[in-house]
C-alpha cells in the first residue's frame, strides 16, 4: 500500500542539513531525531553545500517587502476591519 508523501518546508530541511554540517551526532541520530530518512539528509546537504556560493554571490540581493505592498495590505486590513464592523452591527440586529 502506497503511502501518501511527506513534503517537507524549505526552514526544516535548512535545519536538518546545518544539523548534518555540524558533525556532532551523525547522520542516523539526525534522521532518528527529525523523523526523516538518511538519504534524504545526504541529498539536503549536498544541496546546501552546492548552493551555499549563491549566498554570497554580488548578483544576488534580498528582497524586501515594497512600500506598495505595504499599503496595499493596509488598505486590505482597513476594508475588512470596515466589513466586520458592519457585519457586527447586522448581527447584533438579530440577536
Amino acid at each position: 500500500m502506497a503511502g501518501k508523501r511527506k513534503s517537507h518546508s524549505a526552514p526544516f530541511k535548512a535545519q536538518v542539513a546545518l544539523a548534518a554540517l555540524k558533525g556532532d551526532k551523525t547522520i542516523n541520530e539526525l534522521a532518528s531525531h527529525f523523523g526523516v530518512h538518511p538519504t534524504m539528509i545526504h541529498a539536503w546537504k549536498k544541496l546546501l553545500l552546492d548552493n551555499a556560493q549563491t549566498l554570497f554571490d554580488s548578483q544576488a540581493k534580498i528582497q524586501k517587502p515594497s512600500e506598495d505592498k505595504t499599503a496595499e495590505l493596509f488598505e486590505q486590513i482597513g476594508r475588512l476591519k470596515v466589513e466586520l464592523d458592519w457585519v457586527k452591527k447586522k448581527a447584533a440586529t438579530f440577536g
